[in-house]
């Protein structure tokens, strides 16, 4: 079984994903941040280094995809090969940070990619206020996210929104985590797995 979380910057993907990996003993994928050799120069020239950023994180969930349908085992992703193609990717060329050039390019290459591969069993989208995701992003303290905008988060959070609403790959679960706190809260987290459980169970 594959799952998979998606969400904006500071939603909670990495934290839900650990703590349901735990629980489940489902083999976590996570985003490759630490080792990603664009993500501090993207953030401080968008418009030099965005295409190679994108590039990097297609080719890096690719290969987890990949990974995934190779081995039986239960997966669950932190971040989708979607995201960066409905979301990210398209936000930086509509801002002007990429260009038409590399952004067709981009798609001619995900769409590559899609067609080669099946979406999640499960899809757990975590549905955050700009200010949730402000504090989320301000309490964990990573130097290259201080600049983002304001602007920024709101427009990616319009366009998670739009491909939620159309979403049609699988299951969909959305939680919203605006009033919960499953992160330190075990009641939150309990809810949050009752949910899933009545959908795994739904796919059987």
């Amino acid at each position: 079984m594959h799952v998979a979380i998606a969400g904006n910057i500071g939603s909670g993907k990495t934290t839900l994903t650990t703590k349901l990996s735990k629980h489940y003993k489902w083999k976590p994928h996570f985003e490759d941040v630490e080792n990603n050799p664009y993500l501090n120069d993207f953030y401080k020239e968008m418009q030099r280094w965005s295409f190679n950023l994108q590039v990097y994180f297609l080719n890096s969930r690719f290969r987890q995809i990949i990974d995934i349908k190779k081995e039986d085992k239960n997966f669950i992703q932190d971040r989708t090969i979607y995201e960066d193609a409905y979301i990210f990717a398209p936000n930086l060329h509509s801002m002007g940070l990429m260009s038409s050039r590399d952004f067709e390019n981009y798609k001619e290459l995900f769409n590559l990619m899609d067609s080669l591969v099946e979406g999640p069993d499960l899809l757990i989208y975590l549905r955050a206020s700009v200010p949730t995701l402000v504090s989320q992003i301000q309490k964990r303290g990573r130097d290259y996210e201080n600049s983002i905008r304001l602007d920024y988060l709101t427009q990616l959070n319009d366009r998670y929104e739009a491909w939620i609403s159309e979403y049609d790959k699988g299951r969909l679960l959305i939680i919203d985590v605006d009033d919960i706190n499953f992160s330190e809260n075990e009641e939150d987290l309990g809810s949050i797995i009752q949910k899933i459980d009545a959908e795994i169970n739904g796919l059987f």
